[in-house]
C-alpha cells in the first residue's frame, strides 16, 4: 500500500493547494485527489514538478507500508 504525504510536506513548506496546483501545473481537484490519496496513478513529471516546488525527494511524499 501506498502512503501520500503530501499534505503534510505541503504544510511543512506553508504551500496551499492553490499555489502548488498554479505552480505545478495541474488543477485543484486533480492536486486534490492525490492528496487525499484517492489517486490510482502519478506521471512521473508531475512527481517531479511537485518535488521542485516543494523542494523535496520523492519519498518524502510517499511511502510504502
Amino acid at each position: 500500500m501506498i502512503i501520500v504525504k503530501l499534505d503534510k510536506v505541503m504544510q511543512e513548506r506553508g504551500v496551499s493547494l492553490n499555489e502548488l496546483s498554479e505552480r505545478v501545473g495541474i488543477t485543484p481537484a486533480n492536486l486534490s485527489i492525490l492528496k487525499t490519496g484517492k489517486a490510482k496513478a502519478i506521471r512521473f513529471s508531475t512527481l517531479e514538478a511537485i518535488c521542485d516546488v516543494l523542494k523535496c525527494q520523492p519519498a518524502d511524499i510517499l511511502e510504502c507500508k
